[in-house]
């Protein structure tokens, strides 16, 4: 996808995340994500936290207290987030950002697909909730996470394997092949093995979290 339908992309899905989190029980939102010590919560604060993301002085300020841990800062900026607002306005934080092209400082629209596109998927999977993705973003997500490095390391950590797409043209990698959704690809990509190994065929052995 270009810049422009990536955009057109990133704003359906945020749309369709506030319209599952509108149907949500207040129990749910206390809930368990995917992401280990967030909650449903603190997930979708995070989401609706990117297009506001605070000046560069103020990250730099909240590092130091995260002391240089990104996922400490993401986790520490969403928590506050969450706790400063209701789930009602989290739900409407989303839907009126939803198009908006603002960024952070240390992203790019490529990652904020990816980013949004996992994030729901954190939420909905632990409630038994189906949030379908969009293939096109989906297969873009699933590029980035193959080819960005850090923090996923999806090439070193899915080494020896061949991941191939059943409903979409993607595949990458070498040997043993795993087939599967490319939804569940990404989730695999991105370290979510438990959630995504249901869904996979040829998936042997130990993958790293």
């Amino acid at each position: 996808m270009d810049g422009e339908q990536s955009w057109r992309a990133i704003a359906g899905m945020r749309l369709a995340l506030a319209g599952l989190l509108d149907r949500l029980g207040e129990a749910d939102w206390e809930k368990p994500s995917l992401c280990a010590g967030w909650r449903v919560r603190d997930v979708a604060a995070h989401v609706a936290l990117t297009p506001q993301a605070p000046g560069v002085r103020v990250l730099l300020a909240d590092a130091v207290r995260a002391r240089g841990s990104f996922h400490r800062l993401n986790h520490d900026l969403a928590v506050r987030h969450a706790a400063d607002r209701s789930p009602a306005q989290l739900v409407d934080e989303l839907r009126r950002h939803a198009s908006s092209r603002r960024l952070p400082a240390v992203t790019n629209y490529r990652n904020v697909v990816l980013d949004v596109l996992v994030h729901s998927q954190d939420i909905a999977i632990p409630l038994g909730r189906d949030l379908p993705v969009v293939p096109d973003a989906a297969v873009a997500a699933a590029t980035r996470a193959w080819t960005m490095g850090w923090p996923f390391w999806a090439k070193r950590r899915l080494r020896g394997l061949h991941l191939i797409a059943t409903d979409a043209d993607w595949s990458a990698g070498h040997g043993d092949q795993v087939h599967g959704p490319i939804a569940a690809l990404v989730l695999l990509l991105t370290g979510r093995t438990e959630a995504a190994a249901s869904r996979l065929t040829g998936l042997r052995g130990q993958v790293e979290p």
